[in-house]
Parts: C-alpha cells; structure tokens; sequence
C-alpha cells in the first residue's frame, strides 16, 4: 500500500485563490484592502526569505504589504514602539515579528504587545489563552496548527472519535495542534522527549502529527498502517548532490512511511505552503472584522 500524497501546495494554492476573490470583494465593496506588516529584526538569511515570500503573497492575493526592517542591535524599546505604531494604524489589519529576534529582545514582551485585533500569528497570551480553554474562541489561531487542521479538513480526516498523536508540545505547533485536535473530538496524547515508549505510543494513533525537529526520527514501524501522518518538521540534511549541499526533509522517514501510512503530507510541499495561506487567511479574517 502506498500513501495518498497530502498536496500542501495544491490546497494552499486554492485557499489564496479564494482569498484573493473575497478580497477583491470587499475591495470593489468598500475601496480598502487587508493590510499585512511584517516586523523584521537583524540579518537572518532564512528570516529574510521567509519575509519576502509573505510580503509577495500577500501582494499576489491583493493584500497590502507593508515590511519594516529594524537592525539586529534595535532595543527592547524600538521594537515596541514600532509595534505600537502599527497597532495604530488602521491600514494595517495584521502584525508579524518575525522571530527568532536577536537575543537581547524580549520576545514575550514584544509579541504581547501586538493588538489582539491584529495578532495574525496567534501568538498572543489571550489568544492562546482563548485556544486552550473549553467553550473559547480565539481571534486568531496559529497559522501552522490551522495549516495542519485545514489540511486534515480538506483530505477528509474524520477527526471525532479518532486516536491522535502529537509528536512535539512547543507553543509554535505541538502545543496548540493538539488543543485543535480535542477541539475536534479526537483522543489526543501529546510526546515529547520524556514520553516512554515513542514509537508504541505513534503506532496507536489514527492522525499522527509530528512536530518534534528531528530529521527522519518517526519510521515506518512507528506508524500504524492507514494512519494519517501530517509531517510539520523542516530539516536540512547534507547532500553533496545539490548545488546548496543540503535537502529539505521532514521528522518523518518519508519515502519507508509512504509504504505504510494511509496518507501522509511531503516535505516540503506539504504543511509549509499552508502557514502562508493562514497567514493570509488570519489577516483576511482581521480586515472582515473591521468592515
């Protein structure tokens, strides 16, 4: 048995083909347009890319960008004030700090600072907050675990009633994909590097989600054949084959997973393209509230 192959990019492609119909909309409807900012802090060349390629999706589904680079010795201050500012700022729907910050930043205090009406990452504590507790909704939820619930959706997962497993429990993804999953009315069991037993407690699970940033930790014999596999992790591993000396693979052994899982998603190709799509999707929903 080989897996369904979960297209990341095909679904992300029709979710900000959608999006940019609604925008275009609202836009025809009221003259304005969602507005995207992104906060970016020092010279990290994967921060940069991830930056620009936000700020051209955003363009590309009709979205305002606006991007805003502060060196890597702005103070504690400076960003706040910059974030304050865009809080302010009624052409700007949604507000991105691009982490990781340099580490002289305090990264709670600056993401706390972001307007809950404008927190399209979800990071903030009250959104989180909201996340977490039963009978809450929050304004807006982290884009990756919204990517990976939005992906199961579309695939038509059957989430009520299913075993899933989380392998990771970070605030970014493993914390809040499993509070989505209860939301859904799976069984949920979340590991982490003290859990007993990792590949038993993987091989019970119907949905397993792996998020644990480790390149190819989950095998085949970890994976209860049928299950559905949504592969978060993005790690570079040597190749002296390709021109950048590297490739891209996921926490999960692919290519021996395939031949076990009912479906799984690839890396890349897979949750990544999502993020951006939530993104877009989160700073859309943001706009709508204001209209």
């Amino acid at each position: 048995m080989t897996a369904t192959l979960i297209d990341g990019s095909a679904i992300a492609a029709d979710i900000r083909a959608e999006i940019k119909t609604r925008v275009d909309a609202l836009f025809e409807a009221t003259g304005r347009r969602p507005g995207l900012a992104t906060v970016l802090v020092g010279e990290d060349p994967a921060s940069q890319a991830y930056v620009r390629m936000k700020g051209k999706n955003s363009v590309e589904v009709g979205m305002e960008s606006f991007s805003y680079k502060l060196p890597a010795t702005a103070s504690q201050e400076e960003v706040e004030e910059l974030v304050r500012e865009l809080n302010a700022n009624p052409a700007v729907n949604g507000i991105l700090v691009q982490l990781p910050l340099p580490k002289h930043l305090n990264e709670e205090a600056i993401l706390g600072a972001i307007s809950l009406e404008k927190d399209v990452d979800g990071f903030h504590p009250v959104n989180i907050g909201r996340l977490v507790m039963k009978g809450r909704q929050p304004l807006f939820i982290p884009c990756t675990p919204k990517g990976c619930m939005e992906l199961l959706r579309r695939s038509g997962v059957q989430l009520e009633g299913a075993n899933a497993v989380v392998l990771g429990r970070s605030n970014i993804v493993g914390m809040p994909v499993a509070a989505l999953l209860l939301h859904a009315n799976a069984t949920v069991t979340t590991c982490h590097s003290r859990s007993k037993d990792l590949p038993g407690i993987c091989r019970a699970a119907d949905v397993l989600v792996a998020a644990v940033g480790r390149a190819e930790m989950v095998k085949a014999d970890w994976i209860k054949p049928g299950a559905v596999v949504i592969d978060v992790g993005v790690n570079r591993v040597d190749d002296p084959s390709k021109k950048s000396g590297y490739r891209l693979v996921g926490d999960v052994a692919f290519e021996e997973a395939r031949e076990v899982a009912g479906a799984i998603t690839p890396v890349p190709g897979g949750v990544g393209p999502m993020t951006i799509a939530m993104l877009l999707q989160n700073t859309l929903d943001g706009f709508e509230r204001t209209v």
